[in-house]
């Protein structure tokens, strides 16, 4: 009888690093999740230390491997995207590192989109510049810190950076490199022509792989012998392979720190308006992505920061309560990405009564995401994308009524999965193809993936939800029109 196999995947969030570990079948065994703090130095500013990567995957693989430290066979990462890792002649971090919702890039954004031009960035990368890419980044340090800049040797994004330390091979993967428009994302190569751009040396980037490819294996120190380790995905594509949404007009809804809504591909393609992103997909396949920038995140906004309360059970029967209202809530808190590309976007209440309730302003906050999710939703549907129905994963999944709102905005059934790790059980999938437990990424899902439970729209609400929508739809130009005349 063969010895059990275990493969661990981590996730390198914004705010923690979480780990899991589990067999072949995908029962989760052990679990493990270490804080760090994220660093606001500037109004818009956000960044990391990436010493704190390191220091909470150590701790991760320690808990995660007692005991059974010969049986680990595999490990994989998926992590947060854009953010720069700058490393010098000695591998030291430069500084600390700017990560993917840093506000600071707006002047090199405009600089790319409009004297580059967009058409040339979407045929050089098939995506236009947002302000969490990493290129913009590269171009804000060499404008503002141009000492620091000229000791760059390397540059990493954050899962790369910790997979350099623990393997010590400079590598990433294609899904990851896409958001830094700095990669042929068709062709899966660098493109020499962004990198002079962006006065970035082709020698400075990693080795590109696919998401499931071995790279290499653990270092010795960390005391796992038979472990290798893939490339890893970004966040969204882990998180997408952990839902299982790897066939051709699959569909996958984060409600993270931020949200997605991620639309598995077999053959490239590009949005003719850009307001999506074409990516390379973790199962070696594309994908196309809308990302808003403020999903659970304005949930926590809502309750915590202004109600100062954790009592999530309690707003949830506030909000069953509450009866349908007019109030809509834009969920722009730290501007948005997909589609409206506008870091000066901001958050806004309308319609606003003396009768409004809190549970009626706490669904308007939910709602106000499931709208975001659908614009994105909508530009795909032009594209001539039509997802029958979605997976459903993040922190925000859990929630039973923010699950139907979801449904019955976008009009399609929401599958909840029997486990929702997000980017670490795709990862320790990844793992698991790295090793040879399955042949395919689709083998894998195939074999693990479980559906929990489906929630179908109500036909019901689907008009009324409409009605809102168009409402919605139509408040973000007339804002930005209305702050525009105000600034003249």
């Amino acid at each position: 009888m063969k010895s059990m196999k275990y493969y661990i995947g981590v996730d390198l969030g914004t705010s923690s690093c979480k780990g899991i570990l589990c067999d072949k079948d995908g029962n989760i065994l052990r679990q493990k999740a270490v804080d760090y703090p994220v660093l606001y130095p500037q109004d818009g500013w956000t960044e990391q230390d990436p010493a704190g990567w390191l220091l909470a995957a150590k701790e991760i693989l320690g808990v995660l491997s007692a005991g059974v430290e010969d049986k680990i066979a595999g490990l994989s990462i998926g992590g947060q995207m854009h953010g720069l890792v700058a490393l010098d002649e000695s591998d030291d971090v430069i500084r600390p590192a700017i990560l993917w919702n840093d506000g600071r890039t707006e002047k090199e954004t405009a600089y790319l989109n409009e004297i580059v031009g967009k058409e040339k960035l979407s045929a050089l990368t098939g995506n236009i510049a947002f302000a969490g890419f990493t290129a913009p980044k590269l171009l804000w340090m060499r404008g503002n810190e141009p000492e620091n800049f000229a000791r760059i040797r390397k540059i990493c994004l954050p899962k790369d950076y910790l997979a350099y330390k623990l393997t010590g091979v400079f590598s990433t993967d294609y899904s990851d490199a896409s958001g830094t428009l700095l990669l042929d994302v068709a062709n899966k190569c660098w493109s020499v022509e962004m990198c002079e751009i962006c006065g970035v040396k082709p020698e400075w980037l990693p080795r590109l792989y696919e998401s499931y490819e071995v790279t290499g294996r653990l270092l010795p120190e960390y005391g796992l012998p038979d472990c290798i380790v893939t490339a890893g995905a970004g966040d969204n594509a882990a998180a997408a392979i952990g839902t299982g949404t790897v066939r051709d007009g699959g569909c996958n809804i984060s409600l993270g720190t931020s949200g997605t809504i991620f639309l598995s591909q077999d053959a490239f393609s590009v949005d003719p308006k850009n307001a999506l992103h074409s990516f390379a997909h973790a199962n070696g396949k594309w994908h196309l992505m809308g990302c808003i920038l403020s999903a659970a995140s304005c949930r926590k906004w809502w309750l915590e920061d202004i109600f100062g309360s954790t009592d999530y059970p309690t707003e949830e029967a506030e909000i069953a309560a509450a009866a349908d209202s007019d109030v809509i809530f834009l969920p722009y808190l730290s501007g948005e990405r997909s589609p409206h590309n506008d870091v000066s976007a901001r958050g806004a209440f309308i319609g606003l009564a003396a009768q409004t309730t809190r549970g009626q302003m706490s669904r308007a906050v939910m709602e106000g995401v499931a709208f975001a999710l659908r614009d994105c939703l909508e530009v795909a549907v032009s594209n001539g994308l039509r997802p029958t129905e979605t997976n459903l994963c993040g922190g925000g999944a859990k929630s039973r009524i923010w699950r139907q709102i979801i449904a019955d905005v976008l009009q399609m059934p929401v599958r909840i999965l029997s486990t929702e790790q997000g980017p670490s059980f795709g990862g320790a999938m990844l793992a698991m193809v790295g090793a040879g437990e399955y042949a395919t990424v689709k083998d894998a899902a195939d074999a693990i993936i479980r559906v929990s439970e489906t929630i179908l729209p109500d036909p019901g609400k689907a008009a009324r939800y409409d009605e809102k929508y168009r409402v919605f739809h139509a408040l973000y130009p007339a804002l930005k029109n209305m702050k525009s005349a105000a600034s003249e």
